[in-house]
């Protein structure tokens, strides 16, 4: 698998994984308030990047683990 191909897979894999952690965690993080401010939209925000970085990372695992294993990289 090339590099290109490679960085699709994780992409795909890692937005993947991005709205399952949200989906599921989400909710916890975050309290709904009647009016939101700047305040809880910051704290959105650096929710939704840990879940970016922690997808990229684990997608990012699971397809060189993959690639690795199966042709020898």
């Amino acid at each position: 698998m090339n590099d290109e191909t490679q960085k699709r897979a994780i992409t795909m894999l890692s937005t993947g994984i991005a709205y399952f952690l949200a989906s599921r965690f989400a909710d916890r993080f975050l309290d709904q308030p009647e009016e939101r401010g700047v305040a809880d939209d910051v704290k959105e925000a650096l929710i939704k990047a840990g879940f970016s970085i922690t997808s990229t990372v684990l997608a990012s695992i699971i397809i060189r683990r993959v690639v690795g294993s199966r042709w020898g990289s």
